[in-house]
């Protein structure tokens, strides 16, 4: 008889950690936590301690984990079909694009997985849209983005970064892209001419460290566009679905884009969801053959993306993350000249200049995930925080007052 097989010890963190370094590439520095489990606004690491989650996937676990309905609609499509490719049509797939079109105001969709490959696509597509209806000169069009931008990995969007960490060793770049100030109107005016595809913008830079502009400069973007005849892209793939306190950050000056990205929130945090949404006049330049994706529309996406849309129809997220986010905002100017420089609040999302005689941001989210908190650095001395829009004011409130012990430590 043969003796039965002893259960493998589960791994500690720390050999967890050393695992990773061995086997996967070195392209991410993550914070020493091994998260295991998590639910709502909760995750726990494989030695069960417990920490409040306050970036939520850079927003794409806006409705927290494991969000019940999320869940139930993923597990209902599960028992079902998952993928049959583009290649012949699926049953969720139109309910998906009909209820996208009903929360955005966009006639048409075209569904992908990742952030990065709505970039691309809205990328295509504008330039398709410049050859075939605006009339610019067969590959002679440029697109106008903003410095400090944040769009993707791919070696066409690293080719307009002005982050040199993202750029270098990575080139030939693609050509047709003109980079500009953000927040600047008059550079952009001098930027956009007869060739301008579009103009492709963030309304909110969130790995900049959630960069907000002027009041007015979204609707003077759409004014330069609109003169010069060229499309307004918003990339409200972070920013979107819920996370400013409204469906979409446009919406805070009242401007409509003519295409916006999504992406993150609108998987659920359970699968890659991201969607291009526009206009007939502006998708409809695209025919049979001319893009696609094995994966963009799946049955299983489609079914999530759809009870993503139907949390968000009733504006509940969207006014939590407006009322939440005065909380947050005021907790943070409470911290100013106590170790906070400054902060940039809109909605439930906020930048943090930390004093650099405190840390680094990274020495600052150590400290905070020893306290029971995870946020994320990005440049210098600042921090993001972006909790799941299910959190409630006490548990904003326990998170300020970590950080308010970690600042005065």
């Amino acid at each position: 008889m043969t003796a039965p097989t002893a259960r493998a010890r589960p791994r500690s963190s720390a050999e967890l950690i050393r695992a990773e370094s061995t086997a996967l590439a070195h392209n991410y520095h993550p914070l020493p936590v091994v998260v295991s489990h998590a639910e709502g606004v909760w995750v726990r690491d494989v030695e069960g301690r417990r920490y409040l989650d306050m970036l939520a996937g850079y927003s794409a676990l806006n409705f927290g984990h494991r969000h019940p309905a999320l869940v139930e609609a993923a597990h209902r499509q599960l028992d079902q079909l998952t993928l049959t490719s583009r290649a012949f049509h699926n049953d969720r797939l139109a309910g998906f694009a009909e209820n996208l079109a009903a929360l955005t105001g966009f006639a048409m969709t075209l569904p992908m997985n990742t952030g990065a490959e709505a970039v691309e696509s809205g990328i295509k597509v504008a330039r398709k849209w410049a050859y075939d209806v605006k009339g610019v000169a067969p590959d002679r069009a440029t697109i106008v983005v903003a410095a400090d931008n944040f769009h993707g990995r791919t070696t066409t969007v690293v080719g307009f970064s002005t982050d040199p960490v993202a750029r270098e060793g990575f080139g030939p770049f693609a050509p047709g892209f003109r980079v500009v100030p953000y927040n600047d109107l008059p550079a952009l005016r001098e930027a956009v001419d007869e060739t301008t595809a579009a103009v492709l913008l963030e309304p909110v830079q969130g790995e900049a460290g959630v960069i907000i502009p002027d009041e007015g400069y979204l609707a003077g973007v759409r004014a330069v566009t609109r003169d010069a005849g060229a499309l307004f892209i918003a990339d409200e793939i972070q920013s979107g679905l819920g996370r400013t306190g409204t469906t979409l950050a446009v919406e805070h000056e009242r401007v409509v884009p003519d295409m916006v990205l999504l992406g993150k929130a609108l998987g659920g945090g359970i699968v890659p969801v991201s969607a291009v949404v526009a206009g007939r006049d502006v998708l409809g330049v695209l025919g049979p053959g001319q893009h696609g994706s094995t994966f963009g529309g799946n049955p299983l996406a489609a079914a999530v993306g759809t009870a993503v849309t139907e949390l968000l129809r009733t504006g509940e997220f969207q006014r939590r993350a407006a009322e939440l986010g005065r909380v947050l905002d005021a907790g943070l100017t409470a911290l100013t000249g106590r170790g906070v420089l400054a902060h940039r609040c809109r909605g439930l999302w906020a930048g943090v200049d930390i004093d650099p005689a405190l840390g680094t941001g990274r020495e600052i989210s150590e400290r905070l995930m020893s306290e029971g908190v995870l946020v994320k650095d990005t440049h210098g001395s600042t921090i993001r925080l972006a909790p799941p829009l299910t959190i409630t004011r006490d548990e904003l409130v326990w998170a300020l007052d970590r950080l308010a012990a970690v600042l005065s430590a």
